[in-house]
């Protein structure tokens, strides 16, 4: 079963091109789900797989704590390697077909003021090498609604400054192109011109934003500076990296950004992804009139 994994982790590397997290994640629950399956039900051959086991398995996941999130997150992994095993003639049947996701409870992103926003981007001290660095990333991550991940995988190449946009490339190697406003355009060309070389310190990368090594900046380094740069700003809330994505969609539909284009710069491939944008307007908006209408 471990060489069909392997084979299907293949097959979404190669031929569907997802990115790297994507596949990850698929391979981490499916890891879960053969575990179970050769240990639990001592099945040694997928094709003895029926939808009871599949059911069982997904009790099996409830009884421990997982979410309906991640149950359902389990259910298109595991959908998917069937779907694949079926194709490839390695199994006879489906035994996921006649199983349904749960529903499960929309939780609307948190999402900062503009206020909030501005005490975060003025927040790192651009007297000091690092911190030049940390506010061209902010002014960037707000101006584009772009993912962390995207954020440090830019290369230097794909910031044009004069022209004001930046090249990106999102979930399944798909490429758009976001434009930049003034701040972050002063941002990254004070960063590129004053910081980049020194922290590099001789070192050559195509990459934009670096470390103190001058090694490409990772998640886990974008994820220490916006805590140690949330604190310093004083805001109480619980930041995470995609805090300033949720605020810049939701603040470019409260001032009356059209839900498409808004789609096209997060990079989602359905609208419907974004549209949960449109519900925290609704509830920011209730919260106002409920704040300063004198008869609310």
């Amino acid at each position: 079963m471990q060489d069909q994994l392997k084979d299907f982790i293949h097959f979404l590397v190669v031929e569907k091109g997802l990115a790297s997290n994507t596949v990850v994640s698929y391979e981490r629950d499916l890891k879960s789900y053969l575990l179970y399956l050769s240990k639990v039900e001592e099945i040694s051959s997928l094709d003895a797989v029926s939808r009871s086991t599949i059911i069982q398995f997904l009790k099996f996941l409830t009884e421990n704590g997982k979410s309906s999130k991640t149950i359902a997150r389990h259910i298109a992994s595991i959908r998917s390697f069937h779907q694949f095993l079926l194709r490839e003639k390695v199994t006879t049947q489906d035994p996921t077909v006649h199983i349904d996701r749960p529903k499960q409870e929309q939780k609307l992103p948190q999402v900062m003021s503009v206020e909030e926003v501005q005490a975060l981007l003025d927040s790192p001290d651009t007297s000091k090498v690092f911190g030049v660095r940390d506010k061209a990333m902010l002014e960037l991550l707000y101006a584009t609604g772009m993912r962390v991940s995207e954020l440090i995988s830019l290369n230097l190449s794909d910031v044009h400054l004069t022209m004001g946009f930046v090249r990106c490339v999102g979930k399944g190697n798909k490429e758009r192109i976001i434009p930049l406003g003034t701040m972050a355009q002063n941002a990254i060309t004070n960063y590129i011109e004053e910081s980049r070389s020194q922290l590099l310190k001789k070192k050559t990368t195509d990459a934009l934003f670096v470390n103190l090594y001058g090694n490409r900046l990772t998640r886990q380094g974008f994820w220490k500076i916006l805590k140690k740069l949330t604190k310093e700003a004083g805001i109480e809330k619980e930041l995470t990296p995609h805090t300033l994505r949720h605020s810049f969609a939701t603040h470019l539909l409260e001032n009356g950004a059209d839900l498409r284009a808004v789609q096209e710069m997060l990079g989602h491939a359905d609208i419907s992804t974004t549209q949960i944008y449109t519900h925290v307007t609704k509830t920011r908006m209730k919260d106002v009139y409920s704040m300063f209408h004198p008869r609310a």
